[in-house]
């Protein structure tokens, strides 16, 4: 299926990250859809609906290989996101259903049906070796769609009855909805929640990701958690100079106010299709500094729009990386703010689960 630049139908929905749709890299057609004469193209477009569709799940578990990121298994409960990040890494992966990294990636959503019973058959399997399990790698496992379907917290549940470690990355202050389930996690060392808080300024929350959670609400999450005897830190991330980078030290300093124990901070990456994406938003949204951006971006990845290599990619490289790192070490000190890879989850209690809700099974 081809798609056009959606930008070139008229004004972009602000309701949405991306300000288009282009054409995925495994296409070999795209269409262009140009102004006739008619003026259409300067008026302002109905809002963009979002789809969303089961597919089969074969398998629910993801192996992972990279030693940038702490842990070795995932589950991704939705392919797409609703939050609207434009920045986001894993948007080139619509590109492999034939769908564009652009607004496809935000509009047209994908849930992985009978995901509770494909993760039991998974666990009780004789040759699987528990390790911690994390929610939101890839797309966010709180987006808006997972108050109507639910999709993490049956994934959570059968990780509760087979005392399963398990990491969970969010925007979502919906997170809060399940802390019965993290409580009894939690009891035994089975979890910790991170909480991605990318500004406190609304303004800027509503243009770079315009369908997640507010500062305040993401703030209140971390309180609801801690409060609940959840582990929950922050993740600033991503980190864009010139955007956001000036408020470092003030997401550390009321997210630990508001209850975090541990930070992590990742650099902005710009992989594939999502470097265009990203420029292209910055340009509507800060052509006052949009070149300015892109040069330091350049400046922290060797010259590149982007790094891939390991050890580089999340954090950069050169003086103005360097002193990032040192700002956000301050911070945490000052805070007393503990690193994110700290204190590990335990494998230990792990029991396979029953492939049948309630059956007990024997081994």
């Amino acid at each position: 299926m081809a798609v056009y630049p959606y930008s070139m139908l008229g004004t972009p929905d602000k309701t949405r990250g991306a300000v288009s749709n282009r054409t995925g890299r495994f296409e070999a057609l795209a269409l262009e859809r140009v102004d006739d004469g008619w003026g259409i193209a300067d008026e302002e477009l109905p809002p963009v609906q979002t789809t969303v569709q089961a597919e089969p799940a074969a398998s629910v578990i993801t192996r992972n290989n990279s030693p940038d990121i702490p842990f070795e298994l995932s589950i991704n409960p939705y392919r797409g996101c609703e939050h609207g990040c434009n920045y986001c890494y894993a948007r080139p992966s619509h590109h492999y259903l034939n769908l564009s990294a652009g607004l496809d990636f935000e509009t047209r959503l994908f849930y992985k049906k009978n995901v509770a019973a494909h993760l039991r058959e998974e666990l009780s399997r004789r040759s699987y070796r528990p390790s911690p399990i994390n929610l939101g790698a890839n797309t966010d496992p709180y987006q808006p769609i997972e108050r109507k379907l639910g999709i993490t917290r049956s994934i959570l549940e059968v990780l509760a009855e087979s005392r399963h470690p398990v990491t969970i990355v969010t925007k979502g202050a919906l997170v809060v909805r399940d802390i019965d389930v993290l409580s009894q996690l939690a009891a035994e060392r089975l979890v910790k929640v991170f909480v991605s808080v990318t500004t406190l300024d609304d303004e800027l929350k509503r243009r770079m990701e315009p369908r997640a959670a507010s500062p305040r609400a993401r703030l209140a999450a971390i309180g609801k958690l801690a409060a609940a005897g959840i582990p929950v830190g922050v993740m600033y991330a991503p980190v864009v100079p010139g955007i956001n980078d000036h408020e470092l030290e003030a997401v550390l300093d009321a997210s630990a106010a508001a209850g975090a124990t541990t930070a992590g901070y990742v650099l902005l990456r710009l992989p594939g299709e999502v470097k265009d994406l990203f420029f292209e938003w910055l340009e509507l949204h800060f052509p006052d500094r949009a070149q300015k951006v892109r040069n330091r971006i350049r400046e922290l990845r060797g010259g590149r729009d982007n790094d891939s290599r390991f050890g580089h990619r999340m954090h950069g490289q050169g003086p103005w990386a360097e002193l990032l790192r040192r700002r956000f070490e301050a911070s945490c000190r000052n805070n007393g703010l503990g690193s994110h890879r700290n204190e590990p989850l335990t494998t230990e209690l792990f029991r396979p689960p029953s492939r049948t809700p309630g059956q007990m099974e024997l081994w």
